[in-house]
């Protein structure tokens, strides 16, 4: 499957190296807002297709799909323009900045019937998907503690005044829509969304966020959930339940996953990751548009516009 390329970042490397993989994966073009850095990105991975004009682009028969890893406030537009040309789209979390975005994103995808996925990669993992298997097995759910906390590289010039792109608001950035998605997205993949919300923010004088962190709540249990981009944790996130504590070494990337049960006795209910994570949000979108979904199983749009509702509380 031919893919174009919108967003010639480190994320975008780390994609396509885990991408190439894939045997049915492929780029057909490269899009940048100048052709020197198009160039110079395209040139990495062998491709000749460079575009300046994103339509342009969506038309010319060089590409099947677009992976779209472009700032996070242009994704629903650029989505929807793909789609409308015709173009499967594999979008970058968070899919959208808004609710309402959320719902144009859809209602091009059912219009146009072009798949359309938010690259959301835990939460199509092997052990993710094993997690929600053998979630029963710790009895009656009563809290999860989910986090992901990462001191950002970026904050140290922020702080000497220098405001890059992670600290600018504007542009969809902020530590709920670049690290709280990954801890609120599994929430919802595994307890759907809560009844109610507390929620508490840290914002940085440029209005962006910091840190933060959010309770929900449900009937019988509660989902904490804490994200920071100015400080580090090296905790496991966890599921209490009655009969036991499921431990999940990285949210944002889980790979080891043990239940340790009341009696003492532990299991691990990890499954091997063949593949860097990021190959299996690829496999999965490439599977959705061979059996011509407009949707992932998993990955579905009424899962992404939930995690929108609560992303942008």
């Amino acid at each position: 499957m031919k893919f174009g390329i919108i967003g010639t970042n480190w994320i975008t490397d780390r994609f396509l190296h885990a991408a190439k993989a894939h045997p049915e994966f492929t780029i057909g073009a490269v899009y940048s807002r100048t052709f020197e850095k198009g160039k110079e990105f395209a040139s990495k991975y062998n491709v000749s297709n460079v575009y300046t004009d994103m339509e342009a682009m969506f038309q010319s028969g060089d590409i099947e799909a677009v992976y779209i890893a472009s700032p996070n406030v242009l994704h629903a537009e650029q989505s929807i323009l793909a789609m409308k040309n015709g173009i499967h789209v594999l979008c970058e979390k968070p899919a959208v900045t808004s609710v309402n975005e959320m719902d144009q994103v859809i209602e091009a995808s059912k219009k146009y019937k072009r798949t359309f996925m938010e690259a959301m990669k835990s939460t199509v993992t092997p052990s993710f998907l094993n997690l929600k298997k053998n979630l029963d097995k710790i009895g009656t759910l009563r809290r999860l503690v989910f986090h992901y906390n990462q001191y950002s590289s970026r904050y140290d010039k922020y702080k000497e005044g220098i405001i890059e792109n992670a600290f600018k608001p504007e542009l969809g950035n902020g530590a709920r829509m670049d690290l709280g998605v990954y801890t609120i997205a599994p929430i919802i993949h595994l307890v759907d969304e809560p009844k109610s919300v507390l929620n508490n923010t840290f914002l940085l004088s440029t209005k962006a966020e910091g840190q933060g962190s959010m309770i929900l709540n449900y009937d019988t249990f509660e989902a904490i959930v804490m994200y920071s981009k100015i400080s580090d944790s090296h905790l496991p996130s966890e599921i209490q339940g009655e009969k036991g504590v499921i431990e999940i070494d990285q949210i944002s990337d889980p790979k080891r996953i043990v239940i340790r049960y009341k009696d003492g006795e532990t299991e691990n209910i990890s499954i091997k990751h063949e593949f860097e994570t990021m190959y299996y949000e690829v496999a999965e979108f490439i599977k959705s548009v061979k059996k011509e979904q407009i949707e992932s199983t998993i990955n579905t749009h009424e899962i992404s516009r939930k995690i929108s509702k609560l992303l942008t509380l």
